[in-house]
């Protein structure tokens, strides 16, 4: 099986919710979607009719987003679009575990309690959305410095056999001292330990960001469309 035919990463939202993330999951029908606290992030069949846009307008209610990642399928015309970015999903091609930084500051496990942390961290860096239950989606790391979280990663997505790592970030004033590459790398040693692969979606306008997932081992599987829509 190639990384170019998995279905698993065709549909991440939708696979993610069915299986490691089902206790995170609403449903209404064929639709479904991450409770509000954790993501923003619902999926629909591949190949959706009325009744299925029907019940995740209900799902999701009237005036709020329908976060479709990067589902291609096409919602009702009367929604509106909210944002249309394209970018790319990538995956871990390397054959063994990468190999973990031992040198510099702590990586440090975070949890609910650093909760205000991470979303202070969030709000000044924006590496995608982040809610106050995002960090139950799977583990996050961090590095402090004097006390203070300045730099974050940690697994969104969980389709079988797979793991997205997410929330790539690192505060302004500690940036360019190779924290997010050890993080990145923590985070896959972890993921490929349990038998499972990384993975990661990247805007296309982030060429820093692409270019250091690249240099890390991470190969374009496809490009992607992330949109999201406001329901009628």
């Amino acid at each position: 099986m190639t990384d170019r035919g998995v279905p698993a990463l065709d549909d991440p939202v939708g696979q993610s919710l069915s299986g490691r993330h089902a206790q995170l999951a609403r449903r209404f029908g064929r639709a479904v979607s991450y409770v509000p606290d954790v993501a923003s992030f619902c999926a629909v069949p591949a190949d959706p009719d009325a009744a299925d846009w029907d019940d995740l307008a209900k799902l999701i209610g009237p005036g709020e987003l329908a976060d479709l990642f990067s589902a291609p399928a096409t919602p009702p015309p009367d929604w509106e679009p909210v944002f249309h970015m394209e970018g790319r999903q990538l995956v871990w091609s390397g054959d063994t575990p990468p190999e973990p930084d031992e040198s510099g500051a702590a990586v440090v496990e975070l949890g609910a309690p650093d909760v205000p942390e991470m979303l202070d961290l969030v709000a000044r860096t924006r590496p995608g959305p982040f809610r106050q239950r995002t960090h139950e989606l799977g583990t996050y790391l961090g590095i402090r410095e004097h006390g203070r979280l300045v730099a974050m990663t940690g697994e969104r997505l969980r389709p079988p056999g797979w793991t997205e790592i997410s929330a790539v970030c690192t505060a302004p004033e500690a940036r360019g001292r190779g924290h997010a590459a050890r993080l990145i790398t923590a985070v896959a040693a972890r993921v490929t330990a349990r038998g499972e692969r990384p993975f990661l979606h990247v805007a296309e306008a982030n060429t820093g960001a692409l270019a250091l997932y690249e240099r890390l081992g991470f190969t374009t599987r496809k490009r992607v469309t992330f949109r999201g829509f406001r329901v009628r």
